[in-house]
């Protein structure tokens, strides 16, 4: 099959949960989704032997202008050169998604730094251990947050 044949699939198999769909390359495919359906988008794709789950990222929008900041987790599969990228928004006042290792049971370590580098709750993780900060780093402090302020907890930061 083709990059092309491949994303085709996929967009058949993530369309019924799609909020939204954009290719912005011939290979890839960017599709948003409500957090409620990240386990059954990713369960119909492992069922559909779609892919692998190759990395876990996360996006930060603030909050500005009087609107709420929101959270963002990209789940990001690969399958013979086409990229599909499913995406979640949370806000930041509740940034909790369920843990996709029921689905992927290595997503544990993507799980682990979305937690400690973002803020994001992740409801059924198999490990909340730390993966990249030290022990003693503090609580409620996240690096990759764009509010970020070495040594202040988030909530103070504003």
């Amino acid at each position: 099959m083709t990059v092309e044949e491949h994303l085709a699939q996929a967009k058949k198999i993530v369309e019924p949960f799609a909020v939204e769909m954009a290719s912005l390359d011939p290979w890839r495919l960017d599709v948003v989704i409500l957090p409620e359906n990240l386990i059954p988008v990713l369960q119909a794709l492992k069922d559909a032997h779609w892919g692998y789950l190759s990395a876990i990222t996360g996006l930060d929008y603030p909050p500005a202008d009087g609107q709420e900041g929101q959270l963002e987790a990209l789940y990001h599969l690969v399958m013979n050169g086409a990229v599909l990228t499913i995406r979640v928004k949370v806000p930041y006042a509740h940034p909790e998604l369920e843990s996709v290792c029921q689905v992927y049971p290595a997503a544990s370590l993507y799980e682990r730094e979305l937690m400690e580098m973002f803020g994001f709750v992740l409801k059924g993780t198999p490990s909340t251990e730390r993966l990249l900060l030290a022990d003693d780093w503090p609580q409620g402090v996240y690096p990759l947050r764009k509010s970020f302020q070495s040594g202040k907890p988030q909530e103070e930061q504003a």
